[in-house]
């Protein structure tokens, strides 16, 4: 796009407003998400038999401050991938509409749910980089052993152990996980605001929270549908060892191993709380995240 066009659209301010309405978005998912994730990922890492089996033992042996352990890295981290999430959506959006309105000057500016998707899909493809460090260090913190047998004293000393190479671990998987993910999110949620739009004949800034919330956790819930197959691997490659004691090669390896020792229920293992989880924290997600950008339009 070029600087014409991307101040035609709104221009470098209106892309400041997207990364922090995002931002607001990203606090509130972890704050409401994260009892839900260490509960989602000890079960695609180990051996327990139900989510409220594990919710008990982690309550009992490791006390209630356990479900947010580990917060500190997704607060401030998921607080920065959401918001690149909805700055790199809606800069991908405006880019299409551009195009869209170049090749027809006379047409209004209009995309497809085909685009929409791809917005989202550049939203992921995007936020990777971010997310594929921050993710590793949560989920070496949520999974490491309890007490002095504990092997990271926090996130820096996880990273710091990890090294560079490390922490970006599990990347092409989630790339796949992260463009797969958010095209899905994003077209859902644009689906239902557009229609919603459309059947009361008003303006989506018209559209109430709560349904705004509504259709936020629905979205949430395509999310993980569309793309949990792909999480229970990136879980397991940023689980494993390092050196010899490394279970998984590569991401390939990660799937072939995945399905000879448990079929095709392995890649669902662990969807209940996820999808239990979604709802809320992508219903307060665009939630915020509207009703933020409603303020400051």
């Amino acid at each position: 796009m070029s600087a014409e066009e991307l101040g035609a659209e709104g221009g470098f301010k209106q892309v400041g407003k997207d990364l922090f309405a995002g931002a607001c978005g990203g606090i509130a998912q972890v704050l409401l998400g994260q009892p839900f994730d260490i509960v989602k990922v000890r079960l695609q890492t180990t051996t327990e038999s139900s989510a409220l089996v594990c919710a008990k033992n982690i309550l009992k042996h490791e006390g209630a401050l356990a479900f947010y352990k580990g917060t500190l890295t997704p607060l401030i981290g998921i607080g920065a991938c959401v918001s690149v999430q909805f700055g790199g959506f809606h800069y991908a959006r405006r880019f299409l509409e551009a195009r869209n309105t170049k090749s027809n000057p006379l047409a209004p500016p209009t995309l497809s749910y085909g685009h929409y998707y791809l917005a989202g899909a550049f939203a992921g493809i995007t936020n990777t980089i971010l997310s594929t460090p921050i993710e590793h260090v949560r989920i070496r913190l949520q999974t490491q052993p309890h007490g002095p047998k504990r092997l990271y004293s926090g996130p820096l000393d996880c990273i710091k152990k990890l090294g560079l190479a490390g922490v970006y671990r599990g990347t092409s998987v989630t790339l796949l996980r992260e463009s797969q993910a958010y095209g899905v999110w994003f077209l859902t949620y644009e689906y239902l605001m557009n229609a919603d739009a459309a059947r009361n004949k008003i303006d989506r800034k018209s559209i109430s929270t709560y349904k705004v919330a509504f259709y936020g956790g629905l979205a949430g819930e395509m999310l993980w549908l569309s793309s949990y197959p792909f999480d229970v691997v990136k879980s397991k490659m940023q689980t494993d060892g390092f050196g010899p004691n490394m279970k998984y090669r590569n991401m390939r390896d990660a799937f072939g191993q995945t399905w000879r020792v448990g079929g095709m229920g392995a890649f669902w293992k662990g969807i209940g709380p996820t999808l239990l989880r979604a709802m809320p924290v992508s219903a307060g997600t665009f939630a915020v995240a509207e009703v933020t950008m409603r303020m400051i339009s």
